[in-house]
This record gives structure tokens, sequence and C-alpha cells, in this order.
């Protein structure tokens, strides 16, 4: 039911872009209107997030650690899994940003019988998870020039690589990352359905973003290789989005509102879903902190500078006669009473 859920959800998007884009003047609302608010929602939700959490204090120090901390000087640190230095910190996080580190080195447990655990890799993971998002990201920056006119030299080489012109003949030429992308999808999808550890923690909010992006893959792959779409007409109207001078032309299938639409889905979606991951990664206090505690204090920001340190000492002694009454041991007895002396 879960991913059925997802499904009808984007189904009932599909038939809504559909339906509505064949009634005469909803070609505006779908093309101009929407594409607009939804940038609005997803910058402004985007940026709204992280503010959030970059105002948020951080009352312990946390990082994740995985390997040797600084200790003597004769002792080997791994600077990577715990960094001391903000340059240590850097270098952490451009790994798991740009190479997924931790996700390479992540191992999944079995129980067998026995009983007997066995912990196993899980390198197609990290694998799938590559192929989906730099695929991802070379889609969107190859739509770029869809949106610039002329188009850049170097947006231009990225289309040719992605197209591997030497190597086809015909057109349109076929792009590798529509096919590693679609690839991409349907592993991290297939294994929330063949996995019952992940199956049983995958709630709705997990399926409905890989069939919305799914859908959306689908949607421009038919506007490219099945049903071609003029792409003059299309760059026109992309360029007056971008210039805030948009025209709406006839010719413009019911495919590409279908597609645009779904695109504006999934940019109002992604400020309040999981997808937030991509800002969120940055603020993250397991991953962004110096492991230093040893070395630096580490003052809680939620501590009130009215409110002075209270140490046990002082907790003792404002509080020894009730202490004593209620049977906690004390480290000071109470003065003999005035009427004992």
């Amino acid at each position: 039911m879960k991913y059925a859920f997802s499904f009808l959800a984007v189904l009932a998007l599909v038939l809504i872009a559909w339906l509505g884009s064949m009634i005469p003047g909803m070609q505006y609302l779908f093309g101009v209107a929407i594409p607009y608010l939804a940038i609005l929602i997803f910058l402004g939700g985007f940026v709204y997030k992280v503010v959030e959490w970059a105002k948020s204090p951080v009352p312990f120090s946390i990082p994740t650690t995985c390997g040797q901390g600084k200790s003597l000087d004769f002792i080997k640190q791994d600077k990577l899994d715990c960094p001391t230095k903000t340059s240590e910190v850097v270098a952490r996080m451009f790994l798991e940003i740009v190479a997924f580190r931790s996700l390479f080195r992540n191992t999944k447990s079995e129980l067998h019988e026995g009983p007997k655990i066995t912990y196993e890799s899980s390198r197609w993971l990290w694998i799938a998870a590559l192929l989906f998002h730099y695929s991802f990201l070379v889609i969107i920056i190859r739509h770029m020039r869809l949106f610039l006119n002329p188009v850049p030299e170097w947006l231009r080489f990225l289309d040719f690589l992605d197209a591997g012109a030497m190597l086809q003949v015909g057109a349109p030429l076929l792009y590798a990352s529509d096919l590693t992308i679609l690839a991409g999808i349907l592993f991290l999808f297939g294994r929330r359905l063949v996995s019952r550890n992940v199956r049983y923690i995958s709630l709705a909010n997990d399926y409905f973003p890989l069939f919305l992006i799914f859908a959306i893959v689908t949607t421009g792959m038919l506007m490219r290789y099945f049903l071609h779409t003029d792409i003059v007409v299309v760059k026109q109207l992309l360029v007056g989005l971008v210039t805030f001078s948009p025209v709406i032309n006839a010719e413009i299938g019911s495919i590409f509102y279908i597609h645009v639409f779904l695109v504006s889905a999934l940019l109002i979606y992604f400020p309040f879903s999981k997808l937030m991951h991509m800002g969120g990664i940055f603020m993250s206090p397991t991953r962004n902190m110096a492991n230093d505690s040893r070395a630096k204090r580490h003052i809680n920001p939620w501590n009130d500078p009215s409110i002075k340190p209270h140490s046990y000492a002082g907790y003792e002694d404002e509080f020894r006669e009730f202490m004593v009454d209620a049977g906690i041991p004390v480290e000071k007895e109470l003065p003999p009473k005035k009427d004992e002396e």
C-alpha cells in the first residue's frame, strides 16, 4: 500500500497535467505560472530550512568517529575519520559530498541459522547512489542549454561527452545519463522491495520521490526519442521564462506540459522532504565538527550568559541539608547545630 499510494499520487499528477493542458488557455498555467510558483517555493523553502538549521545550537560535541583519534605522537591518527583541524574536516566533508565516502564504507549485517551474524559489503548501493546522483547532476547541467542563448562551449562539450557522439550514428543521439539514472532509480526502488529490512522501514514518502523522478525521466525521454517536440519552440518558451517574457506556442504538445508539471511538483516537494539532505549534509554536526573535545572545551550555545557555572561542590553546599535528609551521600558533613554545641 505504501508504494501503491505513491504511484497513484504521481499518476494523478500526470493526469492533471495531461487533461489540463488540453483545455484552451490552461497552457499558460502549466507552462508559466506553476513553474514560477514552484521555483519561488523551492528557493524560499530551501533557504528557510538551511537558515533554521544554521541557527540551531549544538549543545554537545558529537562528531562521528570511525578511527584512531589524536593521542600520543607515536600513535598514528586517522585524520579523515577523527579530524581535529578545520582542514581535516573540510577534506572529510569533500569526500562525503563528492564520493559518498561513508556509504562506500557501509556494511550490511544478516542473521543466519546458528544463530550466526555476518557482515557483508554494501558496494552495490554505493554504486547505484553514485549513478543516480551524478546522472541527475549531468542532466540538470545539460538542460541549461535550453535556457541560454548562445550556448557556452563548455556546455556543448559536456553534451557531446554525454551523448558519446563519436560512437553513435543517427539522431537523436542517446545520452548515457538517461540510461544510468534509470538504472540507479530501478536499483534504489528494487532494493526497497527486495530487502525485507529496508522494506519494513520504508514509508510512502520514500517511494514518492522515486516514482516522481522516474516519471520525469520517462517523459523527458519520450519527448526526445519518441514523441518528438519542437526544440526551437520549447527553447523560446524557456528562454522567455528566464527573461520574464514567456511566449506560449500552440505547437507544444501535452507531453511537454506533463514533464514541466512533474518537475514543478518535485521542486515544490523538495524543501519539505528527505531530499533536503542535499543541503542538510553541510549542516550535519556529526560531519562538520572536529573531534577535539579533549583539547578544546565545547561551549553549549544554549547556556544563558546570566547563569554562572554551578560546580558539584557548589551544588552540594546549596542542597547538603536536603541531601542528608534524603539519605544521599555527601562529601562534607553538615556543620553541628548551635544547640548541639
